[in-house]
Order: C-alpha cells, then structure tokens, then sequence
C-alpha cells in the first residue's frame, strides 16, 4: 500500500458547504476563468432564453480550441474577470447554469487539502457552512466533472 493510499482523505468525513450567493465563484481567480459549455449546456441555456442554439451561441459564446465556452465580459473595452451572466453579484441564469457550475466546489483538482485551502476556502464564503456533503457526494460530483471535461474534449 503506497503512503498516499494510507492517508485519508481530507472529505474522508465530509465537508460543510452551503453556496452563500456571493458570486465570488462566477469571478475568475487566475486559472479558473473561461466556462466551458457541453452541447447540452448549451440547449438548455438557449432553451432558458428563449433561443436557438445557433443564435445563444452566436450571441453568447466563443470557440477555443474547438471547445466551446461563454465569451468574455468586455466592459469599457476591458476585460471583466466575472462571468457575464452575474448581475448584482448573483447568477442571471442560475436554473440554466453549465455543468461546470453545478459541480463546484467539487472539482478533482482542488480536492486536495492543499489546493481546496488555496482555491477554494480563501474566497468562498460557503466553506463550512449549511450541509455537509458526504466522501461519496463529493465523488459523485466529482464524477460528473470529469464526465463533462470528457465530453467537452469530444464536442459532445
């Protein structure tokens, strides 16, 4: 058994996390800056404002590197590090949010103690507050973010 696999897990026992609508998490921090969209993503934002999927993305996103993503907020001619659906320090869209959205805090690289610390607990006022998410929730979601960044990498 290798000295990692003796270790626990540091959500061995859970984690308190309740979104506290601080917005803070729709601002980029650095590494953590485009929102990257699936094909479904994208239905169910057009579905959610009322348009095509050819006409949100036309409106509403870029393409890097083949995978598709919410454009920049420009504003005054500068780029602006929040999400350009956040209004009012509160996500415009939230009944539509990309998968992306949906799992976090529980992305695979920052579950560790170290990075959830630095990336996660120093901004998020959510970190230990409201439920406490259990090992195999934050799995689950974790699974579910790495099935999206897969099915981004296929255009699906």
């Amino acid at each position: 058994m290798s000295e990692n696999s003796k270790k626990a897990l540091f959500y061995e026992q859970g984690l308190k996390f309740e979104c506290q609508g601080s917005g803070k998490c729709c601002t980029s921090h650095g590494e953590f800056g485009m929102v990257f969209l699936t094909k479904e993503d994208q239905k169910r934002f057009a579905d959610y404002l009322k348009l095509n999927i050819r006409d949100f993305k036309k409106k509403y996103c870029d393409q890097t590197q083949g995978i598709w993503h919410l454009k920049e907020n420009i504003v005054n001619n500068k780029v602006n590090p929040d999400c350009l659906f956040l209004k009012e320090k509160r996500c415009s869209v939230y009944e539509a949010r990309p998968n992306q959205c949906r799992t976090w805090p529980f992305w695979p690289e920052v579950m560790n103690a170290k990075a959830w610390k630095a990336e996660v607990e120093s901004f998020c006022p959510g970190v230990g507050k409201g439920k406490v998410w259990s090992k195999a929730e934050i799995e689950t979601s974790m699974k579910m973010d790495i099935e999206n960044d897969n099915k981004l990498l296929n255009g699906e």
